[in-house]
Formats: structure tokens, C-alpha cells, sequence
């Protein structure tokens, strides 16, 4: 019996070091300073929208787990309420997840989301910017942003994101990098 507890309990904490190592990611995301690798996605509306296209201004461009949850929408609507203080810092807001166009179309409908949201079904994007979440036979987007400017160049990378403060995070991170050099 005692030998049998040993083997579950091993099995139990082989299980946990999985999930917890299948979580974690961002090791290899891209860093500051470096440009941010294009890609092509469809958005809510079907259509292809690629990265380069926001060329001359700043991005926000946000992974996130899936549509519908809850964390998820926190951080949605409050990218949403502040999106004219996005547009004064020549920002754009686009998000990133593995649910296809229809799931992101609907979830902009309820949530009244005006920006875009692109539909990573092939994993590829994510992968690309080190944002996935292996959760044994599903994979999700890891809750990541990467600050982009003008030039396609990462700014700032955030892998700990708490949904709920995290807009007022990257105003504050625009206003910063945004601010002239002082002139000696």
C-alpha cells in the first residue's frame, strides 16, 4: 500500500511539472530592441490583416487565451474604453488567439469591441512570438503583449499580464517612450 501512494503521489507531481512547464512560455519571445517578425492573420471580419500594415504607428499587439472568458474580456473592454487615448498616441490595439474569425466576430458584437482580433487557428503566431500555452491536448495563447513602434521595432514585452490594470500599464509605458529626448 505504502509503495502504491509513492507511485501516485510521484505520477501526481510528474503531472504537475507538465502542466506547470506546458504553461510556462515566453523564454524565446521576441526581444526589446529587436523587430517584431511580421505574419498575416484573418480578422474578426475575415479579412487578412498583416502587422506591417500598422507601419508609422505604435501597436499593441496583445495574445490572449481565449474568447468569452474572463480575464479575457476585463481586458478587452478596458483596451476598449481606452481606445481614444490609444488613437491620441497614434496607437492601435490588435489581439491575438487561437479562436477562429466567427468566435472573435461574435465576441466583438457582445462585448461592443471595435478594434481588431486575429484568428491564430494554426498556432503559428503564437508560436512565433513564444505565446503558447500547452494544456495537454488544447492549446491556448499565452495572456502576452509586445509593444511595437512606428519602425516595427519591440519596445516593451510583458509576460506577466494582469488584465485588469494592464491598459493603464501600456498608456503610461506610450507616454514614456513617447516623450522627447532631453537636449543637452
Amino acid at each position: 500500500m505504502k509503495i502504491f501512494l509513492i507511485g501516485v503521489a510521484a505520477v501526481i507531481l510528474a503531472g504537475v511539472a507538465v502542466f506547470v512547464l506546458g504553461m510556462r512560455a515566453g523564454d524565446k519571445a521576441p526581444a526589446v530592441g529587436t523587430a517584431a517578425p511580421d505574419f498575416t492573420l484573418n480578422s474578426q471580419e475575415g479579412k487578412p490583416v498583416s502587422l506591417s500594415s500598422f507601419r508609422g504607428k505604435w501597436v499593441v499587439l496583445y495574445f490572449y487565451p481565449k474568447d468569452f472568458t474572463s480575464g479575457c474580456t476585463v481586458e478587452a473592454h478596458n483596451f476598449q474604453r481606452d481606445l481614444a487615448q490609444y488613437e491620441k498616441r497614434n496607437a492601435v490595439i490588435v489581439g491575438v488567439s487561437m479562436q477562429d474569425e466567427d468566435s472573435h466576430q461574435k465576441f466583438c458584437t457582445k462585448e461592443g469591441l471595435s478594434f481588431k482580433l486575429l484568428a491564430d487557428t494554426k498556432h503559428d503566431v503564437s508560436s512565433l512570438y513564444d505565446s503558447v500555452m500547452n494544456m495537454g491536448v488544447v492549446k491556448l495563447s499565452s495572456r502576452h503583449t509586445f509593444l511595437i513602434d512606428p519602425q516595427g521595432t519591440v519596445r516593451k514585452v510583458y509576460l506577466d499580464v494582469h488584465p485588469d490594470k494592464h491598459s493603464e500599464e501600456l498608456l503610461a509605458a506610450l507616454d514614456e517612450l513617447q516623450q522627447p529626448s532631453m537636449q543637452k
